[in-house]
């Protein structure tokens, strides 16, 4: 996962994040911090990366809209 990464993203004003992950649990966690942080979530997608096999990735897209004055 990515929990200390996403705390700081959280607080910054990065407009789009790109979170890729092979872990759901973590992911779900991480998405949490963002989220929490102001950021919307836009999507979700899964990956079958390894034929075959019972993993899938995923990639999410989160942006967090600009502030009005």
């Amino acid at each position: 996962g990515a929990e200390d990464q996403s705390k700081q993203i959280a607080r910054s004003n990065v407009p789009y994040v790109v979170a890729v992950s092979c872990n759901p649990v973590t992911l779900a966690r991480d998405l949490r911090i963002l989220i929490d942080g102001g950021y919307i979530l836009k999507s979700v997608t899964p990956i079958d990366q390894f034929l075959w096999s019972p993993h899938v990735e995923a990639v999410a897209l989160l942006e967090k809209p600009k502030r009005r004055r």
